[in-house]
């Protein structure tokens, strides 16, 4: 792949939040996996360039299970991206994680089916390990960040990412709480996952808008109107907290291994 120069940060953008940077350029990227959900919006922020692109789309049109996730992150690549900044709308799925909270993912949980999942197919046999699969630098610069701006924000936590386009049973929920995981979505893998194939540094923010249907009995089932809602409530926050991470952002990655996924996955 021949790189452009064109943004080092890239922001995948989820329910609500699709009008992320002003003066921007639209930028088109064929990947060799399909087309993308949609153009790169590239703008400043600071003295970062930044790639934003709506994940499902600019008018929110295609669901979590059809997502083209390769051809995303390869966009995100083609353009020079070394980060890629993941916030989406999630549900809890522990009683001390509560609407509005935010949680800073360090682990995730597959448990989506049939979707393309890696860029290694052959014919050189790759092996990467997903043990600790998000940038601890960027994880550390966001909580430290969250915490100054007063957010209310779990250092670590467990995503179980569904397939969708459906919410989980009562019985499903009751039993990935169960298992001790902390919170609920759609779209992580294999997003984050492939930025990581890609040699760029993945973070997840879970904005947490609900507690999922199997936690308490008398919660009310989950509405996608409802997850939107709380997301809006909270865009402003999260803006700015992504804002003031992205400037925080050093330029060198000195203090993490992901540039290295590929080379030490390789046999």
């Amino acid at each position: 792949m021949e790189q452009k120069h064109l943004a080092t940060i890239g922001v995948f953008g989820g329910s609500g939040f699709y009008k992320f940077l002003d003066n921007i350029e639209e930028v088109r990227v064929e990947t060799p996996y399909g087309m993308p959900s949609d153009n790169l919006m590239i703008g400043k922020i600071g003295n970062k360039s930044v790639a934003f692109m709506p994940r499902h789309g600019r008018n929110h049109t295609i669901l979590p299970h059809l997502l083209n996730y390769r051809a995303n992150v390869w966009a995100m690549k083609y353009v020079g991206c070394e980060r890629v900044i993941s916030p989406c709308a999630c549900g809890s799925l522990q009683k001390h994680i509560n609407p509005g909270d935010f949680v800073i993912c360090d682990q995730f949980v597959d448990w989506t089916d049939g979707r393309k999942s890696t860029f290694f197919e052959g014919p050189v046999i790759h092996h990467p390990s997903p043990t600790d699969l998000y940038c601890p630098e960027l994880r550390e610069l966001v909580i430290d960040i969250g915490k100054k701006m007063g957010i209310k924000i779990h250092e670590t936590g467990t995503m179980t990412v569904i397939n969708g386009p459906r919410f989980s049973t009562k019985a499903e929920s009751k039993f990935f709480t169960n298992q001790g995981w902390d919170v609920i979505g759609m779209t992580a893998f294999p997003e984050n996952y492939l930025v990581r194939e890609l040699d760029m540094c993945p973070l997840n923010i879970s904005l947490i808008t609900d507690h999922d249907c199997g936690l308490v009995g008398d919660v009310p089932p989950v509405s996608h109107h409802e997850v939107c809602r709380v997301f809006d409530e909270n865009l402003e926050k999260v803006k700015t907290l992504l804002f003031r991470l992205i400037e925080s952002i050093p330029d060198e990655r000195v203090h993490c291994d992901c540039a290295n996924t590929s080379k030490n996955s390789q046999m």
